[in-house]
């Protein structure tokens, strides 16, 4: 073998190891962007469908989707990207006496903060 051979070797040798690295990166993103997935995230599945997250349950790797009012349930792999997050938000009880001495509850919603990454 000459020199140019070893060399052209060598330079295939190291595309795979990269390409390898990076598919790598790509699929633990995923993973992990999977594992995040909650109710009221809007996603996009392999096939092309925008549907909303209504239930995720990951001892069976499976995602419920409301698609205008249709619940279908697809395995967690099918799932493309998360197009937007669920907006998180705090909901506080409070009970309010008045001056009769009768105890009104309120509740009170307020949004915390998108949770988009």
């Amino acid at each position: 073998m000459n020199l140019m051979t070893l060399v052209m070797f060598g330079f295939v040798v190291v595309m795979i190891v990269v390409m390898q690295r990076q598919q790598k990166k790509q699929a633990e993103k995923a993973q992990e962007e999977r594992s995040k997935l909650g109710k009221g995230d809007e996603i996009v599945t392999i096939g092309g469908m925008y549907a909303t997250v209504d239930a995720v349950n990951l001892e069976n790797n499976t995602v419920d989707l409301d698609v205008d009012g249709v619940y279908l349930t697809f395995e967690l792999g099918a799932i493309k990207r998360v197009v937007k997050k669920a907006e998180a938000v705090e909901v506080i009880e409070e009970a309010v006496v008045t001056d009769a001495g009768e105890v009104e509850e309120a509740v009170v919603v307020e949004e915390v903060a998108d949770k988009k990454e």
